[in-house]
C-alpha cells in the first residue's frame, strides 16, 4: 500500500516562449500554482513526510528563484537586458548554470511541462535533505500556469 501527501504552493512569474511562435513569445505573467505529491510505501510513524519542514523548504526554493522574477530560456535575448537591469532572472538550459539553475541545465524554455519537471527535481532536493526516516519520493507534480493551462508530471515508475 502507497501512502501520498499533496503540498500547493502559489508564486507571480513572468516567462516567454519565442521558440513557438504566437502569442507566448511575449513577455508575459502568470498566476502559477503548484502541487506536489509525495509517496512513500510504508509509514512506520504514521508520516510520510512532516508537512512544516517539506512544505517551508519548497515554498523557500520557490520564493528565492521564481516569485516575482522572470524565467526565461538561457539562449533568450532578453537574458542579458535583464541581467543588466539586476531583475530576478532563472534560466532554464543555462550552459554555466548557477546551484539552482542545475536543476533545469538540459530543459531548454520555461514551458509549464518543464516548470513541472523542475519543481519535481525541487521536491526531489528537498526530501534528500530532509533526510527522512522511510523512503519518500515525489510521485506527482501538477503545474497551472492558469485556471485553464496546466502540465502533470511523473517521475519514471510512477503512473
Amino acid at each position: 500500500m502507497n501512502h501520498s501527501v499533496t503540498i500547493r504552493h502559489n508564486f507571480e512569474t513572468a516567462h516567454r516562449l519565442p521558440q513557438l511562435g504566437g502569442k507566448c513569445v511575449n513577455l508575459h505573467g502568470h498566476s502559477w500554482w503548484c502541487e506536489i505529491e509525495v509517496t512513500a510505501a510504508s509509514i512506520p510513524d504514521s508520516v510520510v513526510v512532516e508537512f512544516g519542514a517539506f512544505k517551508g523548504k519548497i515554498r523557500q526554493w520557490i520564493d528565492t528563484y521564481l516569485d516575482h522574477g522572470v524565467m526565461l530560456g538561457a539562449a533568450d535575448d532578453l537574458v542579458p537586458v535583464l541581467l543588466s537591469h539586476h531583475c530576478k532572472l532563472y534560466r532554464f538550459g543555462a550552459g554555466d548554470p548557477s546551484d539552482a539553475e542545475k536543476l533545469s541545465h538540459e530543459l531548454a524554455w520555461p514551458t509549464v511541462e518543464n516548470v513541472a519537471i523542475l519543481i519535481g527535481r525541487v521536491g526531489s532536493q528537498v526530501i534528500r535533505e530532509l533526510d527522512a526516516r522511510v523512503d519518500v519520493q515525489v510521485s506527482q507534480v501538477n503545474i497551472s500556469e492558469t485556471h485553464v493551462n496546466s502540465a502533470t508530471w511523473r517521475p519514471h515508475g510512477h503512473s
